[in-house]
């Protein structure tokens, strides 16, 4: 009897359900769209329900269009959207608003006002290894306590729960039987203190928010609960959690200190594990808990930065410009010049990130000559998503204090041969892009897998990668230095601005 691991991807635009079997394989998927809601300029919600019936309703078609019985389901493994903030009643399991989701800015100015003394920042980054943001869960829990009417006196009652969606989904799968998240998750919210493994209650009281709000928190494989939900079949082990970004980590088979993988998509997400070392980033990145294989008898950590604009850049260029008619046609584009002609393009629309945390910086496309062509200004764009990532991974060695052997990809863009061949080339680094590039959804599946002995080791999971594509750096050392220089002479016209 063939068996599965099921891995829930519950994402911000949509749920996914997929069976996973022992080589690996991804044999099935169901994919489930839920609305987005934007009730003013700078807010975005989910309705906690939307995300409940989504996911659920892919679940259940997964098994139905498959013919899966319960005895061929070994366990369930969950990934989801990050620092998204949902509170419920423990009783009904009526959620007291929507969600605030992971991007929503309406609480930045509670946490300008409550990190207005830089030493209360320089706690929180020391206790959480985050920067201080409204994009973590903590001001976003305070708001709704005290934005939704009787919410605060009705937590201080221990009346409500608070979780992230990994949280919310584990406590509808179970039927309001367990009430818990897992180490990743916690260290999203800006509440963990991810040094001693625990929430913090000097943070707690920074944000006004009752402990037992909380969730217990456990590690990544972990036995979490069994199914018990009527709408769903019964009696199946829950046995793996983590936010979406260490799931692709995990995913990616990087278990060892200085491993890492970048994810190419709206924006791209760098992480590198850093072993049981905490590095303290001294160039704007974040320390976060990485997720661990069973049995590991410490905290494992690390390293993540951001790039904002990663295929947004490209969809700009498709739908706001007009230069293409699909992302995939920039390949060729970008191949059918020798190079850009001297033209840069800065991508700062949103302000520019690590490694130079300029929030008003705007973007910008410098070297326009009166030859420039399209294929110019499209290669150029490619290039710009590959210098961005090298300004990270660079910034990322510095702090962990070791060099990058291989760089892992995946996401849409990692699609595009020309882009991944110059992001090689221009990190001096090889870069390894899996055949199966579902490695999310799978980092959560291997994690539910080890636990229950699905899978017996992490070398077993290494054996099961076959068919990577490789790409090699293969660009002379002075053409590497030119171009570098000319793209940070392009950042520096664009971040620093003159003095008047």
């Amino acid at each position: 009897m063939k068996k599965y691991v099921i891995a829930l991807d519950q994402g911000t635009t949509s749920s996914r359900a997929m069976l996973v079997d022992v080589k690996g394989q991804v044999v099935g998927v169901v994919q489930r769209p839920f609305p987005q809601i934007y009730p003013h300029p700078g807010w975005v919600e989910h309705d906690p329900k939307d995300i409940l019936s989504s996911q659920l309703g892919a679940l259940t078609e997964l098994l139905v269009a498959h013919q899966v019985t319960p005895e061929q389901i070994d366990s369930i493994g969950i990934t989801n959207q990050r620092e998204t903030t949902i509170i419920w009643d423990r009783k009904t399991g009526e959620p007291i608003a929507n969600a605030i989701v992971w991007q929503c800015r309406r609480t930045a100015s509670i946490v300008e006002e409550i990190t207005a003394d830089p030493l209360v920042s320089q706690r929180i980054t020391a206790k959480t290894g985050l920067i201080p943001d409204a994009y973590f869960s903590a001001s976003k829990i305070k708001w709704l306590l005290d934005n939704v009417e009787g919410a605060r006196v009705r937590a201080e009652a221990g009346e409500l729960a608070f979780g992230t969606i990994d949280c919310w989904l584990l406590w509808a799968l179970t039927n309001g039987e367990v009430h818990a998240t897992d180490t990743t998750n916690a260290s999203r919210t800006m509440l963990y203190n991810i040094r001693e493994g625990c929430w913090d209650t000097e943070l707690l009281e920074l944000f006004n928010i009752p402990e037992s709000l909380l969730p217990e928190v456990k590690p990544s494989a972990s036995f979490f609960g069994k199914t018990s939900n009527p709408q769903l079949m019964q009696g199946i082990p829950i046995c793996g959690i983590a936010g979406d970004q260490q799931a692709a980590l995990f995913g990616q088979c990087c278990f060892k200190p200085g491993q890492a993988k970048n994810t190419y998509g709206t924006g791209c997400f760098l992480l590198m594990n850093t072993g049981a070392d905490a590095c303290v980033s001294k160039n704007g990145l974040v320390t976060t808990i990485a997720a661990s294989a069973p049995g590991v008898d410490h905290t494992e950590y690390a390293l993540e930065g951001s790039v904002f604009m990663a295929g947004a850049l490209i969809q700009w260029l498709r739908d706001e410009v007009g230069l293409i008619q699909t992302a995939e046609e920039t390949c060729d584009l970008a191949r059918s010049v020798e190079s850009t002609g001297g033209v840069y393009i800065v991508p700062a629309f949103t302000g520019m990130g690590a490694p130079y945390w300029d929030a008003e910086a705007r973007g910008a496309i410098y070297g326009l000559t009166r030859g420039t062509q399209k294929a110019h200004i499209v290669r150029a764009a490619l290039e710009a998503l590959a210098y961005q990532v090298f300004d990270l991974v660079r910034a990322m060695e510095a702090d962990a204090g070791m060099p990058l052997s291989v760089l892992n990809i995946d996401g849409g863009a990692s699609a595009n041969d020309f882009l991944m061949q110059f992001q090689s080339d221009v990190l001096k680094t090889p870069l390894c892009r899996p055949q199966n590039r579902e490695t999310t959804a799978l980092g959560a599946a291997y994690l539910a897998g080890l636990t229950t002995g699905f899978w017996k080791s992490t070398e077993d999971l290494l054996a099961l990668r076959s068919g990577d594509s490789r790409y090699n750096p293969n660009m002379e050392d002075a053409r590497h230095m030119e171009l570098i220089a000319g793209w940070h002479e392009a950042v520096a016209r664009t971040v620093y601005k003159p003095k008047h």
